[in-house]
C-alpha cells in the first residue's frame, strides 16, 4: 500500500479530533475511522463517515422513538426476521462512506453497482500517480475452460515470468509516454520548455487499466450488503473480492447484528428455484430425482448439486 506522508499527516490529524454528539456512535467502527486498510499492492479502503447502527434498523422497522428494545436478543430476532424475509427498507436507514484506492479495471467493474454516490479522482484536473497493480504470481491464471469470465490453472515458471514482465513494461512505458505528452515529470516540472504539453484530459487515454484511481463511495447498508453478496462471494474476481472482504469486516464492526444475519441468511444460505426445491424434497423422501424431470438446465443442476455437496 502506498500512502504519502501528506496523506498520513491528514489521517493522523483527522483521527486526533473528536466531537460530542447525541447521535449513536459505534466504538468498533470509531476505532478504525479514517485508517487506511491495505488492499492489493497499492490499494486501500478507509471508512471516513457513517450514520446509524443496528438500533437504527430496529428503530425504523418499529417506527419507534428510542434506540430499540432493551434486550439485544429481541433486536437480533427482528433483524434476523427482516433479513430472512428480505424486508430491506430498514437497512437503508444506515449509511457509510468509504475512500477507496483501486485499479481502474476494478473500478469499472465496481461502478456497475449503480446504487451508491460516487466521486472519483479527476485525471482532467490532476495528474495520475505512477502506481500500477501488478498481480502476485499466485494470481496469474489461464482462462477457465468451464467459466467464460473466470480463471483456470495457474501459469508457472517462464510463462508466468513472461506475463509479469509484459505487465510491468507496458505500465511503465505507457506512463512515461503519458508524462511525455503532458511535458511534465513526476515532480510536476516541465520537461521541455520549448514545447507545449498535451491537455490532461487527452493524455490520460494512454494509461493502462491497472493504473490506480481513487474515489469516495457512499452507500446505504441494504445496497452495500447486496454489493457484498456478489463481490465477497467465492466466484467473484479476486481483485474486487479482496476489497469486498475488507468492507465486510467493517460491516461486522459497524452493525454486528445485521452482519451476523447477512452471513447466515445471505452469504451462508442458498436460494432455490421451485424446481430446485422439488429436487431437495425428492432427495429427503429418499428418491433419486432426474434433472429433466424438474425442468432444470444442466448448469442449474450442476450448481444445485454443488450447493448440496452431492455428485452431479
Amino acid at each position: 500500500m502506498t500512502v504519502t506522508p501528506e496523506q498520513l499527516a491528514e489521517i493522523a490529524a483527522a483521527r486526533s479530533q473528536s466531537s460530542t454528539t447525541r447521535r449513536p456512535t459505534v466504538p468498533g467502527l470509531e476505532e478504525i475511522l479514517y485508517e487506511a486498510i491495505p488492499i492489493l499492492d497499492h490499494g486501500f479502503i478507509r471508512v471516513v463517515d457513517y450514520m446509524g447502527d443496528d438500533s437504527a434498523i430496529v428503530q425504523a422497522a418499529r417506527v419507534s422513538y428510542g434506540k430499540g428494545t432493551k434486550k439485544v436478543s429481541e433486536d437480533k430476532g427482528l433483524i434476523d426476521y427482516l433479513m430472512r424475509h428480505r424486508h430491506t427498507t430498514p437497512f437503508e436507514m444506515c449509511e457509510i462512506k468509504y475512500h477507496v484506492k483501486l485499479p481502474i479495471f476494478v473500478a469499472r467493474q465496481w461502478i456497475r453497482h449503480r446504487t451508491a454516490n460516487v466521486n472519483e479522482y479527476s485525471a482532467r484536473y490532476s495528474v495520475m500517480d505512477r502506481e500500477f497493480y501488478i498481480p502476485a504470481m499466485d494470481q496469474l491464471a489461464a482462462q477457465s475452460d468451464q467459466n467464460h469470465q473466470g480463471r483456470g490453472k495457474l501459469l508457472e515458471g517462464a510463462e508466468a515470468a513472461y506475463v509479469l514482465d509484459i505487465l510491468k513494461k507496458d505500465a511503465e512505458h505507457n506512463f512515461s509516454s503519458y508524462e511525455d505528452m503532458l511535458n511534465q515529470d513526476a515532480a510536476g516540472n516541465q520537461k521541455d520548455p520549448t514545447r507545449q504539453g498535451l491537455a490532461r484530459e487527452l493524455a490520460r487515454m494512454n494509461l493502462t487499466l491497472n493504473t490506480y484511481t481513487q474515489w469516495y463511495w457512499k452507500i446505504d447498508l441494504h445496497n452495500l450488503l447486496h454489493f457484498l453478496s456478489l463481490r465477497a462471494e467465492g466466484h467473484a474476481q479476486y481483485e474486487i473480492r479482496v476489497y469486498a472482504d475488507a468492507m465486510l469486516e467493517t460491516v461486522k464492526r459497524w452493525a454486528p447484528l445485521a452482519y451476523d444475519a447477512f452471513t447466515r441468511y445471505r452469504m451462508g444460505g442458498v436460494h432455490l428455484s421451485s424446481g430446485g426445491l422439488a429436487v431437495v424434497k425428492a432427495l429427503l423422501a429418499g428418491a433419486k430425482p432426474e434433472r429433466e424431470q424438474h425442468g432444470l438446465s444442466a448448469r442449474e443442476w450442476r450448481e444445485l448439486m454443488e450447493k448440496l455437496g452431492l455428485e452431479g
